[in-house]
């Protein structure tokens, strides 16, 4: 797959990572929203939350308790995790990534 994240994940384009598993990668978003501001990138290749399928539901689970161990990792009392769904919906990358933000 050619899509950004995807290069992300191989490593093609460099991120600042602050996590790494078998499942998932996140890095800081080089365009942060709040002084917090990570995303936490699946590397299978999902289009977004409206192409998800059955065999997808161990990989969105490792997006979610990924977002909460990175959470608890760095120190965050308090938080918000956000999926951007289709384009009236604010998703710009075709690549399901879930951010946390937090103060």
């Amino acid at each position: 797959m050619d899509c950004l994240f995807c290069k992300i994940v191989r490593g093609d384009i460099p991120s600042e990572t602050v996590f790494e598993d078998d499942s998932i990668r996140a890095f800081k978003d080089i365009h942060p929203k709040a002084p917090v501001h990570i995303l936490v990138v699946p590397k299978k290749h999902i289009d977004s939350i409206q192409t998800l399928v059955d065999s997808d539901r161990e990989t969105m689970l490792s997006v979610i308790y990924g977002a909460k161990a990175i959470a608890e990792n760095i120190g965050l009392e308090g938080y918000k995790l956000i999926f951007n769904v289709g384009r009236k919906g604010g998703q710009v990358i075709d690549h399901v990534h879930l951010h946390i933000l937090s103060e």
